[in-house]
């Protein structure tokens, strides 16, 4: 939505031969040079990336065995979600939110709420490929209740991506989730769920507005009184996401590098994932909340390799 920058762009000097040679020199003889791999990973598209990978191994070896061996900890995670295809990437990553006992919640709402129309048709037919596993059983069977309603129904990806408000549309689904919660004893949540997963962007903005004439309370603030655990997540990071999809990425990073011990495996996931879409824009809005960017964050966070590189990716 609107104008939004990446940090990453299609690199026009792009030379395949000597960007699997100069990887292949880092990683041989003893010890790694790890700045080497991070100038060129760091300055490449997925796209390019993919190209490296395959001409690594058409003349040498599989790149992502060799790099295992050669890297570790946190900056191996994150060299290889660069090396992944972003919807690999991603379908990995729902499936790890799902393996063994408890589910990561936060991850699946990450992912589901902020995704479009044709994104959630990639991830159901990638994870399909990667896992050989159906996507919406695995949500299905791994959430209950209000929560996987609502999953499930952003999983029909049939979101409205238009630009069009219509006004009567909003005072109506505006008085509907009223009704549906503040003016009710309990809330209704498949009023909620319908509304937040169906309607575009624009249209939600405009419902929310109204809602807050009617009911003279912030929507968030509704959902904040209204609904907990996961579902107050899930709602409120769709409003989040109607709002500001980056401003959104902007807190979920500020909470992943909040109070004590730092969330990497969601550093990785957004600023990998964002970095072609919109990550200078998510740095700019970072700034604008948090009067600190992105970058120095960072750089209090996290260390050594795996802080070069996502100051890297970062630009």
């Amino acid at each position: 939505m609107g104008n939004c920058q990446p940090t990453i762009v299609h690199y026009d000097d792009f030379d395949v031969v000597a960007d699997i040679k100069a990887i292949r020199k880092a990683c041989k003889g003893f010890g790694t040079d790890e700045q080497a791999i991070i100038d060129i990973l760091a300055n490449r598209s997925a796209a390019q990336r993919q190209d490296i990978k395959s001409a690594y191994f058409e003349k040498y070896d599989d790149l992502v065995d060799v790099l295992k061996k050669e890297l570790s900890g946190n900056f191996e995670n994150a060299i290889l979600a660069m090396l992944d295809p972003p919807v690999i990437f991603a379908v990995k990553e729902l499936r790890k939110a799902m393996k063994g006992a408890g589910t990561d919640e936060d991850v699946l709402v990450e992912i589901l709420c902020t995704a479009t129309n044709a994104d959630i048709h990639m991830f159901k037919e990638c994870y399909f490929q990667v896992h050989e596993r159906d996507l919406e059983a695995d949500i299905e069977g791994d959430t209950s209740g209000d929560v996987r309603n609502l999953l499930m129904g952003l999983l029909e990806g049939n979101r409205d991506e238009s630009y069009e408000v219509d006004e009567e549309l909003a005072e109506q689904d505006a008085t509907c989730l009223f009704e549906a919660g503040e003016g009710s004893f309990g809330t209704d949540e498949s009023t909620f769920n319908y509304v937040l997963a169906s309607r575009n962007y624009l249209q939600l903005q405009a419902t929310f507005k109204i809602y807050e004439q009617l009911s003279g309370t912030e929507i968030l603030d509704a959902i904040e009184n209204e609904t907990s655990g996961t579902l107050k997540k899930c709602y409120v990071a769709l409003v989040r996401v109607a709002k500001n999809p980056q401003l959104y990425f902007a807190r979920r990073l500020n909470d992943a590098m909040k109070g004590a011990g730092t969330d990497e495996d969601t550093l990785i996931r957004i600023i990998v994932c964002r970095s072609e879409y919109d990550l200078e824009t998510i740095k700019d809005l970072y700034l604008e909340k948090y009067d600190v960017s992105l970058k120095e964050a960072l750089k209090d966070e996290c260390g050594g390799d795996f802080k070069r590189l996502l100051l890297a990716i970062c630009h």
